[in-house]
């Protein structure tokens, strides 16, 4: 599971990476801080069963605080963009060429207008960050019709030797991860599934991109700088006209959070509602004041700092993935270490046993039989959709 992170260069998104990751990574006010991509591990939550059943998780990757079991994903920080990045302006298009293998991305913007259209700082209130979500959503759209354009002569031979428009259009997007089925259904979808490809105009291409985009890579918006004065009304205006959900968020909050809760100085885990000073004595009067600004300008506001809600409403409203429990020993809830509950496994929506077991191991899903849903004790057959939050038992010849 990859979740990128693309956006006009400075407006946070490296401190949306840090403070999801805690990897240090280099910020800075001004434009292109970025330009190799950041890659490291973050955290979705759900609710753990381990209470239900009266056990104790022991997690391979993540960890279990009892409530909430807190899954890994890879996340991307991209090379930030500027209009007309496809025409090879800024970077170009290397924050696209990195962004291709991501399942879901999240546009940071400026919540607080605070940044113009090349990432300079100007006074907050001045630019529209509905434009900055608008810039991202045309550059990834003019970067795939350049691609089926580049590929024309190719699509345009396939087609004639006897492929379906679908088919050739697959191949030449393949790097993209593009599912065919995406691309027949953007075809229905903007009435060209019966023009001829050679006849497609110029409008043509760059609608069906557009619609393929919306459809093939979804978006979540975080409206990063929602503490900073104006931005509460932008938000409140972007959730109005954009179709994509919209986060409130604090990057920079998050951060100061995460890393007094590692420095031992506060008890706070990603997406809690507040925090628990340790030891009063600890804190300085510095670190004290903008702890409780923080509380105050944050968390009071909108109930987090949303940057574990971007996160989650990205993977599990927006690409509908579901957690289901793998075990080995069904009575014991666990593998054959004795390790309780030892993972959790992110699956699409529609996914089944037989996916299950072929993402425990290859070898596993050839010999799979069938598997045993251990809250019920039943047996299920290979093709079962699952639920989140099953506990599930594979069982597989010898």
């Amino acid at each position: 599971m990859l979740v990128g992170l693309v956006g006009k260069t400075n407006v946070g998104k490296t401190t949306f990476f840090s403070a999801a990751t805690l990897v240090e990574a280099e910020r800075g006010n001004r434009p292109f801080v970025t330009i190799n991509p950041n890659e490291g591990v973050a955290y979705v939550r759900v609710k753990s069963v381990c209470t239900e059943f009266g056990v104790k998780c022991n997690p391979k990757y993540g960890w279990c605080n009892g409530i909430n079991r807190f899954v890994p994903i890879k996340l991307l920080d991209v090379a930030g963009l500027v209009p007309e990045a496809h025409k090879g302006r800024g970077l170009g298009n290397k924050f696209l060429d990195d962004l291709r293998r991501a399942n879901v991305s999240i546009v940071v913007v400026d919540a607080s207008g605070s940044t113009d259209d090349e990432g300079n700082p100007v006074p907050p209130g001045s630019h529209d960050p509905i434009r900055d979500v608008d810039i991202v959503k045309e550059e990834f759209a003019r970067w795939i019709s350049s691609i089926i354009r580049r590929g024309y002569g190719k699509i345009r031979g396939k087609i004639l030797s006897g492929s379906s428009v679908e088919e050739a259009l697959s191949e030449a997007l393949s790097g993209l991860e593009i599912r065919r089925e995406d691309i027949a259904k953007v075809l229905i979808e903007t009435g060209l599934k019966d023009k001829k490809f050679v006849n497609w105009s110029d409008d043509d291409l760059l609608t069906f991109s557009r619609e393929l985009r919306r459809v093939s890579k979804p978006f979540v918006i975080a409206a990063n700088k929602a503490d900073v004065e104006g931005a509460e009304e932008n938000i409140k205006r972007m959730r109005e006209v954009l179709e994509e959900p919209v986060i409130p968020v604090s990057s920079e909050a998050e951060l100061i959070l995460r890393k007094a809760a590692k420095a031992g100085l506060i008890r706070y885990e990603p997406g809690d509602e507040d925090f628990e000073v340790v030891d009063e004595s600890r804190l300085s009067p510095a670190q004290r004041k903008v702890l409780e600004m923080v509380r105050e300008k944050v968390l009071k506001r909108y109930g987090g700092t949303g940057v574990q809600k971007a996160l989650e409403t990205a993977v599990f409203d927006v690409l509908g993935m579901k957690v289901v429990f793998p075990v080995e020993n069904e009575n014991k809830l666990s593998d054959k270490d004795g390790n309780v509950l030892p993972d959790a496994v992110l699956l699409e929506r529609q996914a089944t046993v037989l996916d299950l077991a072929e993402k425990i191991h290859s070898e596993i899903a050839k010999k799979a039989l069938f598997g045993i849903d251990v809250r019920t004790g039943r047996r299920i057959s290979l093709d079962t959709v699952l639920k989140h939050r099953d506990v599930i038992k594979i069982v597989a010849s010898r």
